[in-house]
């Protein structure tokens, strides 16, 4: 059988009755023992005889009292309200049984608990109802078997349509107070939905807001750097031709020490040249559809490596390839990612101080895409933390060392390529990173 579901009105309202129950409860409990200054005036005769009377029903309604801290109490806290609401009322009608009948001042009692049951404890209208007609029965039960008898008494009709007003009274003030109930339901429902919906947006606002951030930044980069690079590649070119032509001298083939300082030399202008190209691609991104072009991501990872060469100094870097690598996608921002995640891999191994620092790059052949991972055998990542890596402005580092964009950046980037940005992790041990690119 399938499980009635709870809505979170009818959840919200159950933990209204159980509160009020309790006070409602301990309050009534206080109220019947209170009662004997009452009996003391009204029957000293009969005081001995309702004081067990009272003790017994104080008792009867803590017992209840008890059972609603339960699960079980809190299940079925509507009978229970309405049992320990009968005790008084059936204590009462007793009362007028053993005195005077419809002549009996306690008829009063039943007046005041009707009222108070319609004004503060969350009932239903039905329930109200039932409270009433349970009130005004007992009543003339208690009336026609008093010693006296009822007969024709008029009093005890009078009294019964005045017990039929303080009912209707008290149903008509349960229906409002239902009403007002699903009301402010409502309203802290709509309220609750409207703070969910603000915190999402400013949620939103402040990744869109750190993101503009970061592409306006690396827009001036890339402005910068164009023309930065410009000037620098030329000299680059000339000194290259320099040392080509110089190598080529007869005397360069005699004097082995001239020979190996410019093929050292040759070696950092091949290297500053790499350097420069490798700027000039990662400079010059356009960001939109028209930048998924095919590339080779062999070469976007090896420019990453060399530009994040500063962060991996000390550390083994495996890139482990295969044949074909040609992809499809934005190739600046691809490598924008690469480098992201090797700085962030080379900050967690420097912090572990691993004896054999190593980050491995793998690229494994799937059907239609290539598979990258990025692994380190750094620090590993908290439990607690692994599922914030990627929230904007969240970072593990010292306050200055970063704005805790990176990863976020590279998710949405990945995300444009129609893949995951995923992370792996086992703490104190290694963690991985992994996404696809599409294959041409």
């Amino acid at each position: 059988m399938k499980a009635a579901t709870v809505s979170p009105y009818e959840e919200q309202l159950s933990d209204f009755r159980v509160t009020y129950s309790k006070a409602g409860a301990i309050t009534t409990a206080l109220l019947v023992l209170v009662g004997i200054s009452l009996d003391f005036f009204s029957y000293p005769d009969r005081l001995t005889e309702f004081l067990l009377f009272r003790i017994g029903t104080a008792l009867a309604i803590f017992l209840v009292f008890v059972v609603l801290y339960t699960n079980f109490g809190r299940t079925h806290v509507r009978a229970l309200t309405m049992i320990w609401l009968s005790m008084p009322q059936l204590m009462i009608a007793w009362m007028i049984y053993l005195t005077d009948g419809s002549d009996s001042i306690y008829f009063v009692g039943l007046h005041l608990a009707m009222y108070a049951v319609g004004i503060i404890l969350p009932i239903t209208v039905f329930e109200g109802i039932g409270f009433g007609a349970l009130t005004l029965v007992v009543y003339v039960i208690a009336c026609a078997y008093n010693e006296n008898g009822a007969g024709t008494d008029a009093k005890m009709y009078t009294n019964s349509i005045f017990i039929l007003f303080s009912a209707t009274a008290s149903a008509v003030c349960t229906w409002f107070n239902e009403k007002a109930r699903n009301r402010l339901f409502s309203l802290q429902h709509e309220v609750s939905l409207n703070n969910k919906k603000l915190k999402e947006t400013n949620r939103t606002l402040a990744e869109v807001k750190g993101q503009l951030i970061q592409r306006e930044k690396m827009a001036a980069i890339g402005t910068l750097s164009a023309g930065l690079l410009h000037e620098l590649n030329n000299p680059v070119n000339y000194s290259l031709m320099a040392i080509n032509m110089a190598m080529t001298l007869p005397t360069v083939k005699t004097d082995a020490m001239l020979k190996e300082s410019l093929v050292d030399a040759k070696e950092g202008m091949d290297r500053i040249q790499n350097i420069v190209s490798d700027l000039k691609t990662f400079a010059y991104q356009k960001p939109g559809e028209d930048s998924h072009r095919p590339f080779l991501l062999e070469n976007a990872v090896r420019s990453a490596t060399r530009l994040a060469g500063f962060d991996l100094k000390g550390i083994k870097v495996s890139v482990d390839l295969p044949q074909d690598t040609h992809v499809l996608g934005d190739e600046p921002a691809i490598i924008g990612v690469l480098i992201n995640l090797l700085s962030n891999a080379a900050h967690a191994v420097h912090g572990a101080k691993r004896e054999q620092p190593d980050i491995g790059v793998r690229v494994e052949s799937l059907e239609k895409r290539l598979k990258v991972s990025v692994r380190d055998n750094g620090q590993g990542i908290a439990t607690d933390v692994l599922s914030r890596v990627f929230e904007p402005f969240f970072t593990t580092r010292e306050v200055g060392s970063g704005l805790g964009l990176g990863l976020s950046m590279s998710y949405s980037i990945i995300q444009r390529h129609g893949s995951t940005l995923e992370v792996h992790s086992e703490p104190g041990a290694w963690t991985e990173f992994t996404f696809d690119l599409a294959r041409t």
